[in-house]
This record gives structure tokens, sequence and C-alpha cells, in this order.
């Protein structure tokens, strides 16, 4: 998936402006230039009722709650702030505010002890995830993975553009033959594998495609480019991220436009099944129970459910003290929907329930969370009743200028029970 611009809720996301190529919802969008034209003419009263119309757009959006404490502590509502704050830490979700000035009163109020307490729980490290594999390359910039029927490993990377497999040796498969960044990846039901690629600015060397975006089929085999598909241009960039295939249908989205695609493999076409905008920064997917729908992790809309028939989207319900945004990859194990939540803090690897109509989250259990080797988890694979994901995909250390540190650890792969209820 192309991560989304907007990756950190909190202070200096706020005072940007939107990216231009992130698609937002046009009352959110509209409270939000009000939040941050009230911040810069130092009129926090009339920032606080922009916060509470943000959040009323998008309900429960940390970003938006983020936002509300940080304009009630600037308007000296300290108590009403640490209200806020605590809605937050009810869903996991630490913003670093003990490093922020203007929470100086909040932090001088009886309750903050007990605030700080609860950040302090949220870092302790959670379930327990093995390695699966570890590589040497910490330049290649891990996102999608599958898994071959004899065991191997497939990865594809942001950075080179390569696409490897690993079983005991690393074998290159492909090297920027004809695609770009390689994305999401899933194997059809013939055993081709196909991936989802795309020209982004942290592809090296990216050339003059930037925006373009495409499926791909590989034979594993020879290595050999069987099919490309290049999504037709709309005038925007566009990042086919993540995929998922049923029969003849691939179903992809687009994370940057917000559209939901599925690509006929019999007609060679694409069709629209949510229209761009639709979303608003679409990731992971997976097919329900029925096979009649998709999951749908809209990683600031948070989960929906996505009708194959005519498209109709629901908003899954959510209780209060659970966060189903900042989602990137996500999958499905029996009734419950896996996910990586790579856009909040601390990031964590997840599990749903479901309701019996599939339209309700019941409960949310934590798989694994603060592993020592997290930098940035995103994508994985169900097998059986264990999930392997990339636990470091290091898209957080690109710098302004898209150029990465040296010393950084090569792609590594957990692995997660998802029967243990520990």
């Amino acid at each position: 998936m192309m991560k989304n611009p907007v990756r950190w809720f909190g202070l200096m996301c706020m005072l940007a402006a939107l990216p231009l190529n992130v698609v937002a919802d046009d009352e959110y969008t509209f409270a939000r230039a009000e939040l941050v034209a009230a911040y810069q003419a130092q009129d926090y009263a009339t920032m606080i009722i922009a916060a509470h119309n943000a959040l009323a757009a998008r309900p429960e959006y940390p970003g938006a709650l983020f936002n509300l404490a940080f304009a009630q502590a600037l308007a000296g509502k300290s108590a009403e702030s640490l209200a806020t704050l605590d809605r937050l830490l009810a869903k996991g979700i630490d913003y670093g505010v003990s490093d922020i000035d203007e929470f100086a009163a909040v932090r001088e109020l009886p309750g903050w002890a007990d605030y700080v307490a609860g950040i302090e729980k949220l870092y302790a490290p959670v379930g327990q995830a093995s390695v699966a594999l570890q590589l040497d390359d910490g330049q290649f910039v891990p996102e999608g993975i599958a898994l071959d029927e004899d065991g191997s490993f497939l990865l594809g990377s942001i950075r080179k553009g390569q696409l490897i497999r690993a079983n005991g040796k690393v074998e290159l498969l492909s090297d920027k033959a004809g695609h770009w960044s390689v994305f999401g990846m899933r194997f059809d039901e013939k055993g081709d594998l196909w991936f989802a690629s795309a020209a982004v600015a942290q592809l090296a060397d990216p050339g003059h495609t930037i925006g373009s975006s495409g499926l791909f089929r590989i034979d594993v085999e020879s290595g050999d480019i069987t099919r490309e598909v290049i999504l037709p241009q709309s005038g925007d960039d566009q990042v086919l991220g993540d995929l998922v295939i049923e029969g003849s249908s691939i179903y992809t989205t687009d994370s940057l436009t917000g559209a939901l695609y599925r690509y006929s493999i019999e007609k060679d076409r694409y069709e629209t099944l949510a229209e761009p905008g639709t979303f608003g920064s679409p990731q992971g997917l997976v097919f329900d129970e029925s096979g009649a729908y998709l999951y749908v992790a809209d990683y600031i809309g948070g989960l929906y459910r996505v009708s194959l028939a005519d498209g109709l989207r629901d908003r899954l319900i959510v209780p209060r003290d659970i966060s189903d945004h900042g989602i990137d990859g996500l999958y499905r194990h029996g009734t419950e929907l896996v996910a990586i939540q790579n856009g909040i803090r601390p990031h964590r690897v997840v599990a749903f329930q479901l309701s019996g109509d599939g339209l309700e989250i019941d409960s949310v259990r934590t798989l694994v969370a603060n592993h020592e080797l997290f930098d940035e988890p995103t994508l994985g694979v169900v097998q059986g009743d264990e999930f392997f994901f990339v636990a470091n995909s290091h898209w957080n250390r690109f710098d302004e200028k898209n150029e990465l540190p040296a010393d950084l650890s090569g792609p590594t792969i957990l692995k997660v029970s998802l029967t243990s209820k520990e």
C-alpha cells in the first residue's frame, strides 16, 4: 500500500494543509481548514468549535480527537483536554503530549499521573511473536508478502522495485522489469503470483512515471512477467496498494484516489466498484465468509463492508473504546479480522471479533505490540492458524528527500499464533 502522507495525526499534521493527493470528505476538510485558520489567528474558542465539527464529520477519528484536546489545552480548558486525551488512551493511542509545550497546564492536573501510568502500560510488550525470516539488506524496504506452497517467502521491495523468493537462500525473481515498487501480492488459483506495483517517489530512480500504477502477474518458477495491466490514468497520482483474488476477479484499492477496482482477468478490463473519493485512503481488503462482501480498511476512515454486487458500503459499528483507524494490512481468520495498525501509536497487530451479521466489531484482542523488532509493520499473510507479517518496513525512515539512513535492519518476518488467547 502507499503510505498515506498523513501518517502522524498530531500537531504537525494539524498545522499543515492536506496534501492534494489525499482524498477526504468535504465536511471534515472544511472543519479542519477552519481549525487551522483559528489556530493561526489564536482564536482558540473558534478552534474548539471547528475541532468538534471535524469530529462530528469523522466520529472517533484519532486525529480529530487529538486536535480537540490540543484546542482545549490552548483555550485553557485543561480538564476538558485531559478528558479528551483519556478518550484516546481508552483506545490505546498515544500522541506524546508529555513533550508538547501547549499541554503544560494539563500536566499540572491531579489526574495527569493516572494518564501517564496508562500511557506507560501501552508500551509494555504484548503477545508472543517469533522470527520466521531475517535478511541482511537494510535498503530493501519490504512491503508485499506471500507464501508459496513449498514454504518460500515472496517479498516485494518499495525502494528497489525487486521481488525476491527466500527459503534458506535468496533468489531474485524480478528487478523493476517493466514494473515499479512492489506492494501487495497474492497467488491465484493456478499458482501464479499477482502483485500491485506503482511508481512512487520512494523508489530509487523512479523516472518520469511517478503516479502510474498497475497489476502484474509473474511466473515464480521462471521469473517471467506474464501479464501487466496498467491502471488507466485519471489525471491524479495513483497507487494500487493491495489486492485479493477470487476466481477470475482481482479486487484492488487505490490508496491515493480513494477508489476500489475490480479487474477481470478474462475480460482484461478494470471496473470501478467504488469511485475515487469514496474512501479517504483505502488499504487492506479481505473477503467476508460468504464471499459476497469485501471488508476494506480506510486508513483515515475506519473499517467498511462493501457489497460486491453493487458497491454499496456500510461503516462498521465500533465500540468507543476500540480504534479501527490506521489499518494497513487486513486479513480474516474465521470470524475475526486480523489487522496491522501502523497509523496509531503504538503500532500493533490485532484481531477484531465480528458480530453475527458482520456489521459490528464486538471486541478486539492485541496479538502483538511493542515488539523489539517493530519498525512500522505493514502487510502479512494468514496460513492456517498462523499469521506472518513484515515487521520492519522502514517507511517511517524516509527523509524529506526520500533518502534512507544507512544503518537499517534487513527485512524481518514475524510469526504469531491466531489461536493464542494470551
